[in-house]
């Protein structure tokens, strides 16, 4: 079982600034305690992501840590240039030294997708097709591509991976339609969502995976070489109640956030998101895990044997949590719940 972190990197009260300085050092000291790896989300025209060029901000942690893996989850494919990506992406895997992790995925939101005037009707044709034209980039000498959306002719890549032959895909999914899709492609593979239902779609990654047989890039430390991944936003404190006190406002933040776009475009009330979505609601659900080292220490261990998962990616950081608390959590975390588990609770292969 392992642990990285998740990030949408969502606004707060600090300026842009402190906010970039403070979650460099979040990741550093991640990377300190021996976190697996540090994925970004992509949105664009909203306060949940305040790193929309997520190549930009991972080239600075590349140099800020030194053994954390990095990542998008995701690059939204239909917004790019597949060849600018090639070799967008070719770089940034050498300033990390060969850490890069490769999360793609279409963009969930048709809002954002409008916003760069991408049709959300053919943005899944496109995705495959720039993500067709990122694997001949990344294993030819020349790009030769003719297609629906994309032409290339005898394109010289002089730049490459230095991972071999390209950095690990990752495939996220809310749906299993999505899951066997990660699975059939040999992809690592990580959901969210309410327990019961995200067990259901690492079942169907497992089983297509299973039928696939490997991953396309085994990553060491993991059953298969595969990821069956889940994400949870986490807060720990040195008792419930406290966790809960911190955890509260910063839940309201990030999700008034996360929900600005289509509140904004349905006309809804500013507060009405609140009547309907409720942190004990969301730690019920098991999406959010909040309390005391040992409350939280049994909860993971729940989690991983109800979905049989071997990666939680979590977010300590957002919404009006402070860097202190933050940096609490964490430590916490890794001192009384990943050094504490029992070895039983690990995923099953």
């Amino acid at each position: 079982m392992k642990f990285g972190l998740f990030d949408h990197v969502d606004r707060n009260d600090l300026t842009l600034t402190q906010l970039f300085d403070e979650r460099i050092e979040y990741v550093q000291l991640a990377d300190q305690l021996g976190f697996s790896s540090y994925h970004v989300a992509e949105h664009h025209a909203t306060p949940l992501n305040m790193v929309p060029v997520p190549s930009v901000y991972l080239g600075a942690l590349a140099h800020a840590t030194k053994n954390i893996r990095l990542g998008a989850l995701t690059y939204l494919l239909p917004l790019y240039s597949p060849l600018c990506l090639i070799e967008e992406l070719s770089m940034l895997d050498h300033l990390s030294h060969g850490r890069l992790d490769l999360g793609v995925g279409r963009g969930v939101s048709a809002f954002e997708l409008n916003y760069h005037n991408v049709d959300v009707n053919t943005s899944r044709e496109v995705f495959q097709e720039v993500l067709d034209i990122l694997v001949n980039g990344f294993t030819h000498d020349r790009l030769n591509h003719e297609g629906k959306h994309f032409n290339y002719k005898n394109v010289p890549m002089e730049l490459k991976p230095l991972q071999k032959p390209f950095p690990p895909i990752w495939y996220p999914s809310s749906n299993e339609a999505g899951a066997q899709y990660s699975g059939t492609n040999g992809y690592h593979y990580v959901t969210l969502g309410p327990t019961p239902e995200a067990a259901k779609r690492i079942t169907a990654y497992r089983s297509a995976l299973k039928a696939r047989g490997t991953v396309t890039h085994p990553l060491p430390g993991f059953d298969n070489g595969a990821v069956a991944g889940i994400n949870r936003r986490v807060v720990v404190a040195d008792t419930d109640e406290e966790a809960l006190r911190i955890a509260e406002p910063a839940f309201k933040m990030w999700h008034t956030s996360l929900t600005k776009l289509a509140r904004e475009n349905a006309g809804g009330p500013v507060d009405a998101i609140h009547e309907i979505a409720s942190l004990r609601k969301s730690m019920d659900e098991g999406v959010f895990i909040v309390g005391s080292p040992d409350t939280v220490r049994l909860e993971v261990e729940k989690q991983i044997k109800d979905m049989n998962c071997n990666y939680m990616g979590i977010a300590f950081h957002f919404g009006t949590l402070k860097i202190a608390e933050v940096k609490r959590s964490l430590n916490l975390f890794a001192s009384e719940v990943m050094a504490k588990l029992p070895k039983t609770a690990t995923a099953a292969e």
